[in-house]
């Protein structure tokens, strides 16, 4: 009996000791050191439009600017998904850029979204396949109709001229250029993230094309939201020096539909091609994600999450302006229960 006691303790440690071999738990996302006027964002396809919503919506956050790929008009979509699909994603119908201004402006006025007159000092990288098919090009000529409403043509780059199709594009990983499939990350010759980096904050030192110095985390992404269509996780790139104290630039990226790491692993956070950058330029780079629970895994530019979308108050925009807070070194107040889900229209 004593030897079956024995063997039956030396099976329950070993069990005890491969669960604690498994997936460690996230970690919580760091305080660091955030020069304020440095952040920038960027994003792919519905993370196009989301980098719009929180550059418009955020403006005194995203001093810097945004980059767009694939992307639209703030609140192109105004909580409709016919108007999603149809105008501001295949542009069947015109896109009508005056009423977005003026709403654009009305919700400033209400304080909903940030005071526009922060986007005269931000800068605007735009892009768009011309063999994209999914995000027509026209669409972000409308965009780039919409920005010079707010931001000086001169602060304006676009680049429309690649026969790219819908996709993160790299000089060096994915499918081949003129493609729109998974994991929407296609070699074109073209380092777009590198070049988008470089309009939004200036000149930088030459990427690192070699092993990096800093670290790649995965956190906690239930401290700052709880569903809404956002996963428990997200990601973010630490530079080594912007982990022991170095004051550092902040770019937030939004993968695309069906880009998150619930569908493609870490295949878009290692391989988008922001990471080489960030090592070289003390840049932290975010990497927030949504879940399963998502349409596709896309962003919410539409209201299939809350009505309140593309104000501050939306739960997407508001958790990742915490993260956001969180990063530049500020305490974050749990969250508030937010508005239930209204469900995809």
């Amino acid at each position: 009996m004593n030897i079956r006691l024995r063997l039956l303790g030396v099976l329950i440690a070993l069990a005890l000791v491969a669960a604690c071999g498994t997936t460690p738990l996230a970690t919580q996302l760091p305080a660091l050191s955030i020069d304020p006027s440095e952040v920038s964002v960027s994003g792919l396809s519905s993370g196009g439009f989301m980098a719009v919503q929180v550059h418009v919506a955020y403006s005194s956050t995203f001093k810097r600017g945004a980059g767009v790929v694939a992307g639209g008009p703030f609140y192109c979509a105004e909580g409709s998904a016919a108007n999603a699909i149809g105008r501001c994603m295949a542009h069947s119908s015109g896109i009508p850029i005056p009423s977005l201004v003026n709403i654009t402006n009305d919700w400033a006025a209400d304080n909903r979204i940030d005071p526009v007159s922060n986007l005269n000092t931000s800068k605007v990288y735009l892009f768009s396949g011309s063999a994209d098919n999914t995000v027509k090009p026209a669409v972000m000529n409308d965009l780039q109709e919409y920005y010079q409403s707010f931001v000086p043509p001169a602060n304006i780059f676009y680049k429309n001229n690649l026969p790219s199709g819908h996709a993160m594009i790299t000089d060096d990983f994915g499918g081949s250029c003129a493609t729109t499939a998974s994991p929407f990350i296609n070699d074109c010759d073209f380092d777009l993230a590198g070049e988008m980096l470089k309009h939004l904050h200036g000149r930088l030192n030459a990427r690192n094309n070699g092993t990096l110095s800093g670290s790649l985390r995965e956190f906690d992404q239930t401290a700052f939201v709880s569903g809404h269509g956002m996963a428990k996780t997200g990601w973010v790139y630490v530079p080594q020096a912007c982990a022991t104290g170095a004051t550092c630039k902040l770019h937030v990226v939004f993968h695309g539909c069906k880009q998150n790491t619930a569908t493609l692993d870490q295949q878009f956070v290692r391989h988008a091609g922001y990471n080489r950058w960030a090592d070289t330029n003390n840049i932290v780079v975010l990497y927030p994600q949504t879940s399963t629970a998502a349409p596709n895994g896309c962003w919410d530019w539409w209201g299939y999450d809350s009505s309140n979308f593309a104000q501050k108050s939306g739960p997407q925009m508001a958790s990742v302006k915490a993260m956001v807070t969180r990063l530049s070194g500020a305490a974050v107040t749990p969250p508030a229960a937010l508005p239930v889900s209204v469900g995809v229209k």
